[in-house]
């Protein structure tokens, strides 16, 4: 197995796993994340949706919301850099391959969520030094409720000194 000053000098992270060290049934928990009036605005200029179900509140109260959400897309953005601040994909993470996603419930300002992660299949592929991991991603807010989930497909390296 590489040594800690070989890793870091390699740029892999602390709490990183190659593909060899990650179980099928592992699991993680992200920090949380408060959702502000700032995101918003910052997703919104960002991406130009304007639609006054994010923008304009009068307007959201009479909607099934009864008031202004977070875009879909920003929560899964968010969920990225949350899922990122575990550290276990930080160097070891060759691409993102793809995702199935559903948006199962809205986000609204002062919702507080977290990221919950858990390896649900592997699978090696051709060259020797990669491997395939699915893992099941869930959107928690602070009720429990899981409003966004899917499985993300990352190509993750393999640490050939322990494969």
């Amino acid at each position: 197995m590489m040594n800690q000053a070989s890793t870091t000098e390699a740029g892999i992270g602390q709490n990183a796993k190659f593909y060899d060290e990650l179980d099928i049934g592992m699991t993680w928990e992200s920090p949380r994340r408060t959702i502000s009036e700032a995101d918003i605005v910052m997703f919104s200029a960002l991406t130009g949706d304007h639609n006054p179900i994010h923008t304009d509140e009068e307007f959201a109260k009479t909607t099934v919301f009864g008031g202004r959400i977070l875009h879909g897309p920003a929560i899964f953005a968010i969920a990225t850099g949350l899922e990122s601040r575990l550290g276990i994909k930080e160097g070891t993470a060759i691409a993102f391959l793809g995702m199935t996603w559903d948006m199962r419930g809205p986000v609204k300002i002062g919702d507080t969520i977290h990221v919950k992660e858990a390896v649900v299949s592997k699978r090696e592929t051709k060259k020797p030094t990669n491997g395939i991991v699915n893992f099941n991603v869930q959107v928690v807010n602070q009720r429990g409720d899981v409003v966004q989930e899917g499985e993300w497909k990352v190509m993750m390296h393999r640490n050939v000194s322990i494969a």
